[in-house]
């Protein structure tokens, strides 16, 4: 399992926005200067992050992106999900329906599921909700909360700039 590169621009753009004020919102040029990438693949990954309701985007000449809601209600998994989507990693091709030794693959129904993929989801939904009990918010408060001053001021600034 390997996610794209967007689910990690994702994050780091996202977590500036973190720090934002209240009803102020930046724009995709900002975002991609921010994180030295072009403005169209960085478009793309806010089109999918906008679509799940993570952010929304403001119209105008001081237009841009802010979060769509708390960034406490933001988990890790939601960032994720919106990038690549809610599919199960392990998708169960039922092939022991094409086993040499089973003479009614018909026997296997909705009350006989493949172990195999029952073990899979199960792990994967542990990995899930882990990833859903860490938000935007506790990145930022985590790793904004080690910035020295230097930092807290670069930041402070480029905040003021947009």
């Amino acid at each position: 399992m390997q996610f794209s590169v967007g689910v990690e621009y994702a994050f780091h753009s996202l977590f500036y926005l973190v720090g934002l004020p209240a009803h102020k919102s930046v724009g995709i040029k900002q975002i991609a200067e921010l994180n030295n990438l072009t403005e169209t693949y960085l478009s793309k990954v806010f089109a999918k992050l906008r679509k799940a309701g993570i952010v929304r985007s403001i119209t105008g000449v001081k237009g841009g992106y802010e979060l769509a809601r708390a960034a406490e209600d933001i988990s890790f998994w939601d960032i994720i999900e919106a990038i690549e989507g809610a599919s199960y990693f392990f998708q169960c091709a039922e092939i022991r329906k094409k086993n040499i030794f089973v003479a009614d693959p018909s026997k296997f129904t909705k009350d006989c599921p493949c172990l195999i993929k029952v073990v899979m989801q199960e792990a994967e939904d542990a990995y899930r909700n882990h990833l859903r009990g860490k938000s935007l918010q506790w990145l930022y408060d985590t790793v904004g909360g080690k910035f020295d001053e230097k930092t807290k001021q670069e930041l402070n600034v480029w905040i003021a700039s947009i």
